[in-house]
């Protein structure tokens, strides 16, 4: 980040993801990985809880009852810090890296996506990566007067009322994508209000980037070559979204 307002010392990011989604082997059963998963992540994520998925189906033939089946299934085994506040996900769909506040830096998470990465391929041998996304939920306080906000003084894009003399903006949601021009990345945003906190309005800003990945497992340096570009762009709707003085409040 050469932009020195993006050198924040409390950045507003409250969960960080990197999600690399792969093929994985048609015999693939996380139950039975769990014991070794356990083993390798254990020591550094010693909390570990298992996530569920259940599908409902309904079947009717003819003029008979309808008859509902459902199924249950491991859908990612997650293992957690002591303090539960960065984790990793087996999932059936691939891998996971979730940071929660305080957030540093990407840079200063790297090694250790990297690391557990490589556990990853070791326990569930991925046959091809086909996506990569990034994304960051950030929780932004704007300071109120008489329960009102300007947001053009802290947002760039958001929100227009039709009369700003007659009516009070008490809620909002945006949401849009976008591709990048010159690369296969895209986008989503989400930019919504919260309910009012004493003297704060709270609005979240959700950015997910994301492509398509190298093929090979293997080859970290291209992994890490798209996140990098992924976080550029993420970084270019953050810059692009937030004024200068609403930056200036997580310096």
């Amino acid at each position: 980040m050469n932009d020195p307002l993006l050198k924040l010392s409390h950045p507003p990011i409250v969960e960080a993801v990197v999600d690399i989604d792969c093929d994985m082997p048609p015999a693939t059963d996380l139950t039975a990985l769990e014991g070794p998963a356990r083993d390798l992540f254990g020591k550094q994520y010693p909390t570990f809880r298992t996530q569920f998925v259940q599908e409902h189906e309904i079947r009717q033939e003819g003029a008979a009852p309808p008859k509902m089946s459902v199924r249950r299934g491991v859908q990612a085994l997650q293992f957690f810090q002591s303090d539960e506040k960065q984790l990793v996900q087996m999932r059936t769909q691939g891998f996971s890296f979730n940071r929660l506040a305080p957030y540093s830096s990407l840079d200063d998470y790297l090694p250790e996506i990297e690391r557990t990465w490589r556990l990853f391929l070791k326990l569930a041998l991925p046959v091809q990566i086909r996506h990569i996304r990034l994304r960051y939920i950030n929780r932004i306080l704007l300071p109120t007067t008489a329960g009102r906000v300007e947001l053009n003084d802290y947002l760039k894009l958001g929100p227009r009322l039709a009369d700003e003399d007659r009516l009070t903006l008490v809620g909002f949601l945006n949401q849009h994508s976008a591709a990048e021009t010159g690369t296969d990345n895209r986008v989503n945003i989400v930019l919504t209000a919260q309910t009012l906190e004493n003297d704060k309005m709270p609005i979240i800003l959700d950015i997910t980037a994301f492509g398509p990945g190298t093929s090979e497992p293997n080859d970290w340096l291209s992994i890490q070559t798209k996140i990098q570009s992924l976080r550029a762009l993420k970084n270019l709707l953050f810059r692009n979204t937030l004024t200068d003085r609403c930056l200036k409040l997580f310096r």
